[in-house]
């Protein structure tokens, strides 16, 4: 493969969308994002260079978050909308112009299907992948809208439980910006959970420079959000993908009254 190549034609017949809906029909208010939900590159695009080990480790998506977000989607009646497509071909939740937004490293793995890229490949990554998920988020936030039914974004991530060496004690993190509404609620009742280590803005903080998903379709339009991030080994299995998705519907269901209470939505 010439990595350089004008790649114009990134996905066809043989590859699948990259956008996965859940739920579709879900009433709830909370609308439930999944950047990094998938592992798959585009068979035009090979193996970017990787062995099978380096594409099914942290740098190529977020371990154990798509079942929790899906089975979170069933218990809450949300409608969830992720992105099938590897981080490592286009990351769905930086800026294209960020560095990061196409890694020539993660961590500490080069990607060499990364270097060299044509600007034409890079955009043909954006226009096919980057684009049509994030559209797809912004045509549902105007359908609801338009259906009278209130929009409170969650977007789903995991975090590796140890990162360049330092161990990161958190179970779970609320990640926010300008949203002083949702994360003072949720971070009230995650910390009221007994066994949990709760991050506020840990182990990321959400950015205009570093993010997109919250930035874009939370804060520009004045919607409730907020960012969780689970630690990987607890949600590394079926069992624990369970037991999350349980916890966090709870909770979410412990929340929505308190916002109609106060007429939020």
């Amino acid at each position: 493969m010439d990595n350089a190549s004008d790649t114009t034609l990134l996905l066809d017949h043989e590859d699948v969308p990259p956008i996965h809906e859940h739920n579709a029909a879900g009433r709830s208010p909370f609308l439930l994002t999944c950047d990094h939900y998938g592992r798959l590159i585009p068979k035009q695009l090979g193996d970017l260079g990787l062995t099978e080990r380096e594409l099914t480790r942290h740098i190529a998506w977020d371990i154990g978050i798509a079942g929790v977000a899906e089975a979170l989607a069933r218990q809450l009646g949300a409608h969830l909308i992720a992105q099938r497509y590897s981080r490592l071909v286009i990351d769905c939740n930086r800026p294209p112009h960020a560095a990061g937004s196409i890694p020539l490293i993660s961590e500490a793995t080069m990607i060499p299907g990364n270097d060299g890229l044509a600007r034409a490949a890079a955009e043909a990554r954006r226009m096919q992948i980057f684009d049509p998920y994030h559209q797809r988020i912004e045509e549902i936030i105007d359908q609801r809208e338009q259906a009278g039914l209130p929009t409170v974004l969650v977007s789903l991530h995991s975090f590796t439980p140890v990162y360049a060496g330092i161990a990161r004690p958190w179970h779970i993190g609320t990640l926010y910006h300008r949203d002083t509404r949702l994360p003072p609620r949720l971070l009230k009742l995650l910390r009221a959970e007994a066994d949990l280590v709760v991050g506020d803005n840990e182990p990321y903080a959400v950015s205009d420079e570093t993010d997109y998903t919250i930035p874009v379709h939370g804060e520009m339009r004045g919607l409730m959000n907020t960012g969780i991030e689970i630690r990987q080994d607890l949600i590394s299995d079926a069992a624990g993908e369970k037991s999350w998705a349980d916890r966090l519907a709870r909770i979410f269901a412990e929340i929505e009254p308190m916002l109609r209470a106060e007429r939020l939505i």
